[in-house]
C-alpha cells in the first residue's frame, strides 16, 4: 500500500524530537472513508503523561500511525516540550499529504465526552492560521495552535461545554483527529481544490 510518511528530526537547546508520522494510505479509503492501518503504531514518549494522552487520541482517531520521542527541559517547564512536538508534528503532516492534490480540504466535526462537547473546523489551505479556545486553566498544553502553524493549516477548535479539564481537551483533541482525516479523504480526482491553483501559498 502506498504510504504517506515523513520523520522529522528537531533539537533545539530545549529539546532533541524525533518523529514519525503515516497518515492513512490512499487504498484504504472506502466508500469516502479511511480504515485504520492494521499495522499502525502509536508510541508517544513526551515524559508528559497528559500530552502522551491527547497525542495518542489525536492519531488513533485520525487513523494516524505515530511514533514520537522528546527528551526535554521538564525541570523548567513542560511548555517547551509540548508546543516543539507539537510543531514537528505538523511539519511531518505538512510533508507527508505533500502537494494537497485531490483532497476534500475542508473538514469538521464534533466530538463529546461525557459533559463536555467540542468543535473543530479545518481548511487544507497552505495558510497558517489558528483561533483555539479550549477554556482549559493550562492553555499550552494543548499546542493544537503550534500544530496548525507548522501545518500551514486553517484550524479553529472551541469547546462548547464542559467543566472537567480533561474531558475538554480530549473532546478538542478528538474533534480535531476527525475534523483532519475527513480534511484529507480523497475526491477520486487529482485537482488542486482552489480557484487559485495552489494551496501552497
Amino acid at each position: 500500500m502506498s504510504q504517506r510518511t515523513a520523520t522529522i528530526a528537531r533539537k533545539t537547546a530545549e529539546t532533541d524530537i524525533s518523529l514519525t508520522l503515516t497518515l492513512p494510505a490512499l487504498e484504504s479509503y472506502h466508500n469516502g472513508m479511511s480504515s485504520p492501518s492494521p499495522n499502525a503504531v502509536i508510541s508517544t514518549q513526551t515524559g508528559i503523561g497528559f500530552f502522551d494522552h491527547m497525542l495518542h487520541a489525536l492519531a488513533k482517531h485520525a487513523h494516524w500511525s505515530l511514533v514520537v520521542k522528546c527528551a526535554g527541559d521538564l525541570y523548567v517547564d513542560d511548555h517547551h516540550t509540548a508546543e516543539d512536538v507539537a510543531i514537528a508534528l505538523g511539519q511531518a503532516f505538512k510533508a507527508a499529504l505533500g502537494e494537497p492534490r485531490g483532497i476534500k480540504r475542508f473538514g469538521y466535526a464534533y466530538a463529546p465526552l461525557d459533559e463536555a462537547l467540542s468543535r473543530c473546523v479545518v481548511d487544507i489551505s497552505g495558510r497558517p492560521h489558528a483561533s483555539i479556545d479550549l477554556g482549559l486553566k493550562r492553555e499550552k498544553i494543548g499546542e493544537l495552535a503550534s500544530f496548525a502553524t507548522a501545518a500551514g493549516i486553517t484550524m479553529h477548535v472551541d469547546v462548547l461545554k464542559g467543566f472537567n479539564d480533561h474531558h475538554r481537551s480530549e473532546s478538542a483533541f478528538k474533534a480535531a483527529a476527525v475534523a483532519l482525516r475527513e480534511a484529507i479523504t480523497p475526491t477520486g480526482g487529482n485537482d488542486v481544490p482552489s480557484t487559485k491553483g495552489t494551496l501552497n501559498v
